[in-house]
């Protein structure tokens, strides 16, 4: 078993680099199994979701290199093998396979997804997507298949009923190669939707309205190789924003794309924190005073429901009582009894969390319960008197890269452990 340990109370300085995107990277690896020659991504970072789509990828048939942050990788022997259930269900991410897999084989036979625990999160308006372009879906065990008549989808006029990050991936991806036209309309506006279909387009798509709510794209027969730079990691950015402001005696985080964190930047800046925002990097200075608000999660550009959780040990800091209301994802308050045990006085009323500042943490054994908890933790524990241990670890090494070496530059006495 692995953990972390970290012996907190003590400032951190420096500066810290942030990744390319998690929620990019994991549907962009899909994506190239469209293409019909060599594709190469810059910026991709070492995470335990990448090292999963990559076994994926080589089992299908793929060539991969993947060496620094480059990742090199050949599709074009790609076969339509079954998916490997173990590494799907461990993977919510998996699902872009099958947008992938339909546009280029018009077939595909992969196991149901699995990832974080955070309440419902169906995938049928993927398969609504599907059917409407012309696939067809049946069960068989714990595998989905998909397939259609003709061997190659076709265009379709698509609303999402809700507003789908996923979903609109997918689509955009069965789509690229679809005979005919696809409109996908009330569609997810995430800067990671924006490049996945900018690499698409570098590929040879023709996708047009990424970042709007209207997506069109006409279908196209080949696609060929590309080379590809990942967009910085918007949540690992605040999550290092809010973990500088918390415990940082002045800490500068670099490759930040300030516009997809504004909704972000904004409430930082309601609690007073002091921060200079620059071209591509934020200083965040030592705070002083912080007033407790009042968080709302809401779909892009909103507040992103992965960075409410990272955000609450600053809240806790604050003087004063706000709550958090996460609209996205039901169950994402499992890190408030972790945060409790460690001397925070929040609380769970009717799914609204109420947190009353400032406190002061002590440390304690604690686990993480999915990916974005499991950094809160570690910001506790960097904050808190004494020694905290944290159990469950492989949710943060799913999307937080070298963070341990990251914050050990940055002055933390953090370690992880194998028992």
């Amino acid at each position: 078993m692995r953990k972390i340990i970290i012996n907190g109370g003590k400032p951190l300085s420096g500066e810290v680099t942030i990744s390319g995107a998690k929620n990019s990277v994991v549907a962009l690896i899909p994506a190239i199994i469209l293409a019909d020659d060599i594709v190469t991504l810059d910026g991709v970072p070492s995470i335990s979701d990448v090292d999963s789509l990559v076994e994926i990828m080589k089992i299908m048939g793929a060539k991969v290199e993947f060496a620094n942050d480059s990742l090199k990788i050949d599709p074009r022997q790609v076969q339509r093998v079954p998916m490997p259930y173990g590494k799907i269900n461990g993977l919510r991410a998996s699902y872009y396979f099958y947008g992938s897999l339909l546009g280029r084989f018009g077939e595909a036979t992969v196991g149901l997804p699995g990832g974080c625990d955070l309440g419902p999160r169906p995938i049928d308006l993927h398969l609504k997507a599907f059917e409407a372009m012309g696939a067809q879906i049946s069960f068989e065990g714990e595998n989905m298949h998909l397939s259609t008549k003709s061997g190659r989808l076709h265009g379709a006029h698509i609303y999402m009923d809700t507003v789908s990050v996923g979903a609109t991936i997918n689509t955009m991806l069965a789509a690229t190669k679809a005979e005919g036209k696809t409109i996908i309309e009330n569609a997810a506006r995430e800067p990671e939707i924006i490049d996945i279909a900018t690499l698409l387009n570098n590929m040879g798509a023709h996708i047009r309205g990424a970042g709007t709510d209207i997506i069109t794209i006409e279908g196209v027969e080949k696609l060929h190789g590309t080379s590809h730079q990942v967009i910085p990691d918007r949540i690992e950015a605040g999550t290092y924003i809010a973990m500088a402001a918390a415990i940082g005696d002045g800490i500068r985080i670099s490759n930040v794309l300030y516009e997809h964190l504004e909704s972000f930047i904004a409430k930082l800046e309601e609690m007073g924190v002091h921060m200079t925002v620059e071209e591509d990097s934020i200083f965040v200075e030592k705070q002083n005073y912080l007033k407790a608000v009042s968080i709302k999660t809401t779909p892009y550009p909103g507040f992103a429901t992965d960075l409410q959780q990272p955000l609450t040990p600053l809240l806790l800091t604050s003087e004063g009582r706000g709550t958090i209301i996460d609209t996205i994802y039901e169950k994402r308050v499992n890190h408030v009894p972790e945060l409790a045990r460690m001397g925070a006085n929040l609380s769970i009323l009717g799914g609204k969390i109420i947190y009353h500042g400032p406190n002061k943490l002590t440390g304690a054994k604690v686990k993480a319960t999915d990916l974005r908890a499991g950094a809160a933790l570690v910001t506790a524990g960097l904050m808190a008197e004494g020694q905290t241990e944290i159990s469950n670890i492989e949710f943060i090494l799913r999307g937080y890269a070298n963070i341990i070496e990251k914050l050990q530059k940055l002055g933390a006495d953090i370690q992880l452990v194998e028992e």
